[in-house]
């Protein structure tokens, strides 16, 4: 690894990534301070671990926390704007600043890298991955993009194994920094159009991610995904008619349990349990399988892992059942990515009314894809929008959760965060969502107490 300092200190260290890569840090001696806009959970877990974080923009006293300018290293990430003054400070006295991204890639190079790309599946295929492998002999270390819940981190640091599980962000053409053995990409719909202006542009770029594999590596297709097909592949999907590598069929819940029976280039298994329901599961299952597969890990070792599989938090996450109500949390952000979470509950509980509540991610992905927001969401028996959720983002005129909720179909209402509560409260049966990439996380909580 090329990144001899004794100093690190990240700009933004409560972002997912940039905290897995603190922690990285810190597990192995470096020390580590950062800054962060909001304190969380994950802000006051990372103080725990010895990692010292503040949450004002201290402008040139920063320059009295990090360490001289050859000792130490800034990580930022795409999402700081230029103009904090922190950000200034330290560029004007000629710190040596870096993505997050191109930090992973310098880290993960001395690794074999399995990486997870795609515009949505990313976080929990990875997780599943690094679930599995670290069941196996193979071992793995892992940097991902969501909290496991088997290993209640977003880390795995595993010194005898060789093998490195990541998650590619096509975010700013983030994945391109990676050097990856093999590569699961599990979709490449349209997204991050602010970025890359058209579908095509975006497609082009997996296709330059995936020319990045290892020729002694293997890239692991979702049926959809139309890149780099003249390399070393294996094709994935779910149905009884889909000409594929390794085919998932007759999905089904039997005894409680969401299994499924999978045809691979060589055999046929019957009843593999997945710890996890949901179609979404499904795919993301068969993409493990394929990839562990290369790299000779064999199904006896992978059936029991995935049936342990427990997830990530805010992927499909159970987080109250009781006898009327169900209550799941999910980060769906994307129309398809909602249509297959809306789809999967259909399939697992037919006829219960589903009510969601979804919070739009960026008002760029909202304008680009306002109609398949409305189809998607028309699904549900009843729809709360809140507010639009900016991140890095100034407003777009016209484009508004009101705009959304005149687009569709069924029993919509938008509203602000602090009257969710009071409407959730008249439910008395069925299965209620929290979906979305802003922070609607925090009614988690509040709605699990009002359940319990």
């Amino acid at each position: 690894m090329d990144l001899k300092y004794s100093n690190i200190y990240f700009i933004g260290i409560g972002g997912i990534g940039m905290s897995a890569l603190a922690r990285y840090f810190n597990q192995i001696g470096i020390a580590v301070a950062g800054y962060d806009k909001t304190q969380t959970r994950l802000t006051q877990q990372l103080v725990k671990e010895g990692i010292s974080i503040h949450y004002e923009d201290l402008g040139a006293k920063v320059g009295d926390l990090v360490g001289d300018v050859t000792s130490t290293l800034v990580v930022i990430t795409p999402a700081v704007p230029q103009s904090m003054k922190e950000l200034i400070f330290l560029q004007n006295s000629a710190y040596v600043i870096k993505k997050r991204a191109e930090v992973l890639g310098i880290i993960t190079a001395g690794y074999k890298t399995l990486a997870v790309a795609g515009t949505h599946g990313k976080t929990t295929t990875s997780t599943m991955l690094a679930h599995v492998l670290s069941s196996t002999e193979a071992k793995c270390n892992a940097f991902l993009g969501g909290i496991s819940a088997n290993f209640n981190s977003n880390l795995l640091i595993e010194e005898s194994s060789p093998w490195m599980v990541v998650e590619a962000d096509e975010f700013d053409r983030s994945f391109h920094q990676l050097k990856p053995f093999s590569s699961i990409i599990t979709s490449t719909d349209a997204d991050h159009l602010d970025i890359y202006k058209s579908k095509e542009t975006l497609v082009q770029a997996f296709e330059e991610y995936g020319q990045l594999t290892s020729p002694d590596g293997k890239l692991i297709l979702h049926d959809s995904v139309d890149v780099c097909k003249e390399l070393p592949h294996f094709t994935y999907g779910i149905g009884e008619n889909i000409d594929v590598d390794y085919k998932g069929q007759n999905l089904r819940v039997e005894n409680g349990h969401f299994m499924m029976d999978v045809r691979t280039p060589t055999q046929f298994h019957e009843n593999i349990i997945l710890g996890l329901p949901g179609i979404h599961n499904a795919e993301n299952a068969l993409s493990v399988i394929a990839l562990c597969e290369t790299i000779g890990v064999g199904l006896e070792e992978i059936r029991p892992a995935l049936l342990s599989f427990n997830g990530v938090k805010r992927r499909f996450e159970l987080v109250v059942r009781n006898e009327n109500i169900i209550y799941i949390d999910d980060y769906a952000h994307h129309p398809t990515a909602i249509n297959v979470l809306l789809d999967s509950i259909r399939l697992i509980y037919e006829d219960t009314p589903i009510y969601v509540v979804f919070q739009p991610h960026l008002f760029s992905r909202t304008k680009d894809f306002m109609q398949e927001f409305a189809r998607s969401l028309d699904k549900a028996n009843e729809v709360i929008l809140m507010p639009i959720y900016p991140a890095r983002e100034e407003p777009i005129e016209g484009v508004t959760s009101e705009a959304l909720s005149k687009l569709m179909q069924t029993k919509v209402s938008v509203q602000q965060p602090e009257t969710v509560l009071q409407s959730l409260k008249k439910i008395n049966s069925g299965i209620i969502l929290t979906v979305g990439a802003g922070n609607i996380d925090r009614l988690v909580e509040p709605i699990k107490t009002m359940l319990l």
